[in-house]
């Protein structure tokens, strides 16, 4: 919310210069989840979009598109016309919709604004369990290899690429458990499942209850959620696997409305009211600016494109 009301008074008053600021906008802009109503890129969306839309002169309308790990969403922006007036909140999906052979065109079919969030997948076991950290999960996994069953999001999911990033790249040997519909932290809770890779939201409750017990942070930067949980670099595993969103536009959109939107997004995504969202919700501001934010979604595809091949899903080369 608070980040793209700061997106519309920027867009009115401090980016637009006024003879573009005449034409643009000139009609409502869609801003396009290519998740379900209700799902985490929904609700960070929700609070985008809500409140400031009147500033722009024009709505800003948060459009659900989902389907097919998020392919149906960036189809439908990737066919508009590049002129500003539909953006996507794009993630790491944008490359497994690819690689799953969801969609024939991957990440060169649009062009980066800025990256605005990162969110941390954490490694968790039940409370009771006889793991500190991830050390002493490791250490067992080594000696009974194939034995431990792993619970993460549904196959071909960031959750479960973590999953097998962290495992497989370690050579260890688990039962990845998918979980299509939900209910994996509901599984470890019930003794299904010994592990779960997932996000801090969906289970921080059952984690204050004391139900639950947080390993490790599988990506670059600690958990605010879990500010004393190390990362598992920091436990000697070098691997990260941040979950990022951001915002892309089709292919050809004029550079000076990229160019005024990038000046806009930062001045949100670094403000104290979206620091606060963060904290409340679960993400961390990560802005990084157009031509950063394109580097890293290259660096991120080749490393899904291997974890896609190592989980034996990769479809698209």
């Amino acid at each position: 919310m608070k980040f793209l009301r700061a997106i519309c008074g920027a867009w009115l008053f401090a980016v637009v210069p006024p003879a573009i600021a005449q034409q643009f906008p000139a009609k409502s802009v869609e801003l396009v989840v290519p998740f379900g109503a209700g799902a985490a890129p929904d609700t960070v969306a929700r609070e985008l979009a809500r409140g400031r839309s009147r500033r722009l002169g024009a709505q800003v309308i948060v459009v659900n598109k989902p389907g097919a790990g998020g392919a149906i969403g960036y189809k439908y922006v990737e066919a508009k016309k590049p002129d500003g007036y539909t953006i996507v909140l794009s993630s790491n999906s944008v490359s497994t919709a690819y690689y799953g052979g969801m969609m024939s065109f991957n990440y060169t079919a649009f062009d980066p604004v800025a990256r605005v969030t990162l969110e941390m997948p954490v490694l968790a076991v039940q409370a009771g369990s006889p793991y500190r950290n991830l050390k002493d999960l490791v250490a067992y996994v080594r000696k009974h290899p194939g034995e431990m069953r792993v619970g993460s999001t549904s196959i071909g999911s960031h959750m479960h690429l973590t999953l097998v990033g962290f495992f497989d790249g370690n050579n260890l040997k688990v039962t990845a458990v998918p979980f299509p519909t939900g209910g994996h932290v509901a599984s470890l809770l019930g003794g299904e499942i010994a592990a779960v890779v997932t996000l801090p939201a969906s289970l921080s409750s059952q984690v204050k209850a004391g139900s639950l017990r947080v390993l490790g942070v599988l990506a670059s930067a600690r958990e605010p959620i879990f500010p004393d949980v190390p990362t598992a670099t920091e436990q000697g595993f070098a691997f990260q696997s941040d979950l990022w969103r951001g915002i892309h536009l089709p292919k050809g959109t004029p550079q000076n409305v990229v160019a005024r939107l990038e000046e806009a997004v930062a001045q949100a995504v670094e403000s104290p009211d979206f620091r606060k969202l963060g904290e409340n919700v679960g993400f961390l501001p990560a802005y990084l600016n157009s031509a950063e934010f394109g580097k890293m979604v290259v660096k991120d595809d080749a490393v899904i494109a291997d974890r896609m091949a190592r989980a034996g899903i990769r479809k698209n080369q």
